[in-house]
């Protein structure tokens, strides 16, 4: 084989390898189906709604989405733009337990009466105090609309709709409770000190996950050019 072809196939295999450990997966998101029974003024209601939870990379935390793919609960009369004003709970397991509130905005458009109320997406921001895997699970949704309260509460056990690998401030990967760092959406602009019950709530993985995959990828590169001269040096002495 020349020294050429051997010099070819070394770099070759160099990307390979970092492309192969820079594409390793840091989250893992699925749709679930949560069968939410609602108290309402009227009575009991209840309908199954799937649900989506995205995670984005934002600063130190995580821009959590919500997103309902069905209507859930209905009103016996039509719901004015801007009446009904949707937010929930989205809970946390694996490395951190508790809860983090999302919000979202008011209905944009007439809900007419004894139909499914559909909920825009909810929003809020997660920000990790322990390291490890976290899981986010769709919990209590409440909907107040004309002065009125409705509490929707997940009945089938659902499981999580997003798992993320995060990296907490104090670098620590035993569980626990977390001491605060999650923040209400836009719509109501509210902060919380503290998550309840203890804790805070991918499109995209962890970009620290990133950075270290993208490092490690940086080595397997190396490995393989030091490879090249390597060989690329020991033609020239045959060479000669």
């Amino acid at each position: 084989m020349s020294n050429q072809k051997r010099t070819t196939l070394a770099l070759a295999a160099a990307l390979a390898g970092s492309i192969v450990v820079a594409g390793a997966p840091a989250a893992h998101a699925e749709v679930v189906d949560v069968n939410y029974q609602c108290v309402t003024p009227i009575g009991p209601k209840g309908a199954v709604s799937p649900i989506d939870i995205k995670g984005v990379k934002s600063g130190d935390g995580y821009k959590l989405t919500m997103s309902f793919q069905k209507g859930v609960s209905s009103s016996p009369v039509e719901l004015g733009k801007g009446a009904m004003n949707p937010s929930a709970v989205i809970e946390l397991g694996g490395a951190e337990q508790g809860k983090v509130p999302v919000t979202g905005p008011a209905n944009s458009e007439a809900i007419p009466a004894n139909t499914p109320i559909k909920i825009s997406d909810l929003s809020g921001t997660y920000t990790p105090k322990k390291s490890g895997k976290v899981t986010f699970t769709a919990g209590v949704l409440t909907i107040k609309a004309l002065g009125t309260t409705t509490t929707c509460t997940p009945k089938n056990s659902p499981g999580p709709s997003l798992e993320l690998d995060v990296q907490g401030a104090g670098g620590s990967s035993d569980g626990g409770s977390a001491d605060g760092g999650s923040t209400g959406g836009a719509s109501t602009g509210g902060s919380t000190g503290g998550a309840s019950g203890g804790g805070e709530l991918p499109r995209t993985g962890p970009l620290d996950s990133a950075a270290a995959l993208g490092t490690l990828g940086g080595t397997v590169l190396l490995t393989g050019a030091a490879g090249v001269l390597w060989l690329t040096r020991r033609g020239q002495r045959s060479a000669g």
